[in-house]
């Protein structure tokens, strides 16, 4: 019998909660979205985390304290650190250039 890696937990937050249907939006701490009934999160409502561990007999969820604070960082961290750097296109007039002439056209 060969020994099985414990996945590392995960945390979600709550974007969307859409009591009608029953369901909750949630993102992964990786930026996975997925949708999950409400009812299998304590205290559902929007923004909060929970803490995802798994074991043999199923998935727990645990409320996290401060997890939607940390998961936004995160995000706004991966989003600096992106850059989309690249010269203007010599072929592309400049938003002031084409102001200009329908001023003087």
């Amino acid at each position: 019998m060969t020994p099985q890696a414990t996945p590392k937990p995960t945390v979600l937050t709550i974007d969307v909660l859409d009591e009608d249907s029953g369901m909750a939006e949630v993102e992964d701490d990786q930026g996975r979205s997925f949708e999950v009934p409400a009812e299998w999160l304590p205290a559902a409502a929007e923004g909060l985390a929970y803490r995802v561990t798994t074991h043999p007999g199923g998935v727990n969820f645990s409320p996290l304290t401060g997890g939607a604070r940390e998961l936004r960082e995160r995000s706004k961290q991966t989003l600096l650190e992106f850059s989309d750097e690249h010269e203007p296109d010599a072929h592309q007039p400049e938003a002031g250039d084409a102001a200009g002439r329908r001023g003087g056209e």
